[in-house]
């Protein structure tokens, strides 16, 4: 990273008012929300929270200051002198004298720690969300586009929330898709089977990069309307077309389903609006999979027949009946 006082434009004389000052403007002019059309604005908004760490706290500054940390708050190596070495007891070991009260600084998986923690110095300087809250109006995050960012704690960067859509059979059966983030990244989400609609995902440590580490990803799938499926919870929805003859002399038909099409029997005589449940052909669900409904619609030819019209007629005059009867 580069030098916090060059990322927040202060001279190193600067005073811890003039920090905090920097740094409210630089978050207000460089907050994603302010930037919905820059892919590199949450880069250079983390690059900011990130100097303000370092030179927002009075111990960490004097560090930075002394070289004893670099710009991402690892420790930089100093040697060994101090220990039972020719400086004797007052030596100053690692940079450290004995007499300071300076906290122990490490950087592992989990990014920036401390050994001790005494709360912030300088006089009540206040921390990221302090600072946002006040820029942005008391707001607790701010949204970019299909994206969210929220603080979820500045020390350990900021979720980032995001929508994915995807097919009925994605969802059901699983799969990867590629999704790309308003900072210009692209990530594998591993679609797990049998995610329903409106449930999330969430990748650990692919958010926004804060000085103690990255947030996480949280992405809503929906998934997408189907050509012929219906989903209704668990189980799904088709209408079945079938035709005149089949209807009334009976007949065996295909039916598709998530995986691959079955043959059902439809009886002579079926009429329309018939249903059929073919169970577990549905959507997988954790109580177990669901069901396949299909209901019968009668079809008639697309072009007008005069032999069924005529047949029509005469039914029509010899055996009439009234489907309406009970309405």
């Amino acid at each position: 990273m580069r030098d916090p006082y060059e990322v927040l434009g202060v001279d190193r004389k600067a005073s811890a008012g003039d920090i905090k000052s920097a740094f409210r403007r630089l978050a207000k002019k460089l907050h994603p929300d302010a930037n919905k059309n820059d892919p590199k604005a949450a880069s250079r908004f983390a690059e900011i929270n990130a100097a303000y760490e370092i030179l927002g706290e009075d111990d960490k500054r004097k560090a930075f200051d002394r070289g004893e940390i670099d710009a991402e708050g690892k420790p930089r190596f100093r040697g060994y002198e101090g220990f039972g070495g020719a400086g004797g007891p007052g030596a100053r070991a690692g940079g450290f004298a004995p007499e300071s009260e300076f906290e122990t600084f490490s950087f592992g998986p989990e990014g920036f720690t401390r050994g001790t923690r005494r709360g912030r110095a300088g006089g009540g300087f206040g921390g990221f969300e302090d600072i946002l809250r006040e820029a942005f109006g008391g707001a607790a995050g701010a949204r970019r586009g299909g994206a969210a960012y929220e603080p979820d704690e500045f020390n350990t960067g900021t979720n980032v929330t995001a929508s994915l859509t995807v097919s009925l059979q994605d969802a059901a059966h699983g799969a990867t898709q590629r999704l790309r983030l308003p900072s210009g990244k692209d990530v594998e989400v591993k679609i797990p089977a049998g995610i329903g609609n409106g449930q999330q995902i969430r990748l650990r440590g692919q958010g926004m990069t804060g000085p103690g580490g990255a947030g996480d990803l949280l992405i809503t799938v929906s998934i997408a309307p189907h050509p012929t499926f219906t989903l209704e919870g668990a189980d799904i929805r088709l209408d079945l077309p079938v035709t005149l003859y089949e209807a009334v002399l009976g007949a065996k038909v295909r039916v598709p389903t998530l995986d691959r099409p079955v043959e059902i029997a439809i009886p002579a005589g079926t009429s329309s609006g018939r249903t059929f449940r073919l169970k577990g052909k549905g959507f997988p669900a954790k109580a177990g999979r669901g069901d396949l409904l299909a209901t019968v619609r009668i079809m008639l030819p697309e072009k007008s027949d005069p032999e069924l019209e005529e047949l029509m007629k005469k039914w029509r005059t010899e055996k009439p009946y009234d489907p309406r009867k009970d309405l």
